[in-house]
């Protein structure tokens, strides 16, 4: 039986924020990312809006009602919440320890204000700001949508801009003019991301240095002997 290959490091799982004006593209370019990458996590916030066409509770978002919200907030059980649009949206803390310390990488769908939260609280989560092509653009895509009414849409042109001055407090931009390069430049980032040495909690380098590092191993032990 062939052993699959033991990776020379084991890191801790990393923390994606996605954050986009409405209508920018964030759930297609996730898509594609998971096409490259099936092994990052969608994070699933709760929120208070209503359901939205072929939206599953608990795939998309769990949707819940403002009192639970409110328990769940009073019980420190979310790791960031903002209202957006009027509603309540909330990312639960407990599957982000888990994947940092399990060393899955999990991405977020949030807004600026929930990047801002999420940084501060997780200083090594990496964020990412998706800029449209243009006002034009975005307005087309929030239109074609058909689920919202014209002043709602309005109104989300109007956020988008404060949105988008938020863009030089994130770490990367993506645009996404297109869909396919905008997928091969999220895909650079994670994996530039998984190389640093910085999120390295264990070096496995014995089928590199061999000898060397059993050697070493052994004189620290002997340094460590009471004399």
């Amino acid at each position: 039986m062939i052993r699959a290959p033991t990776a020379l490091a084991k890191r801790q799982g990393i923390i994606f924020i996605l954050s986009a004006p409405s209508g920018a593209g964030k759930t297609t370019l996730y898509n594609g990312l998971k096409l490259v990458h099936p092994e990052i996590k969608l994070s699933v916030s709760c929120t208070t809006r209503p359901r939205r066409g072929e939206e599953v509770n608990g795939r998309d978002y769990r949707f819940i009602s403002e009192k639970e919200f409110e328990q769940m907030k009073a019980a420190g059980e979310f790791a960031e919440w903002a209202k957006v649009h009027g509603n309540d949206y909330g990312t639960p803390r407990k599957p982000l320890d888990h994947s940092v310390q399990t060393g899955r990488d999990i991405l977020l769908d949030i807004d600026v204000q929930g990047a801002r939260q999420i940084k501060k609280s997780y200083p090594q989560a990496v964020s990412i700001f998706l800029l449209p092509p243009s006002l034009k653009e975005l307005k087309r895509r929030l239109a074609s949508r058909g689920t919202d009414r014209r002043e709602i849409i309005e109104r989300r042109l109007a956020n988008a801009q404060g949105e988008i001055g938020e863009r030089l407090h994130y770490d990367y931009y993506v645009e996404n003019r297109d869909v396919k390069a905008a997928v091969e430049v999220l895909s650079a980032i994670v994996r530039a991301e998984r190389a640093k040495t910085a999120r390295v909690i264990e070096w496995r380098l014995d089928s590199l240095l061999g000898e060397q590092v059993s050697k070493e191993h052994g004189q620290r032990s002997q340094n460590k002997r009471p004399r």
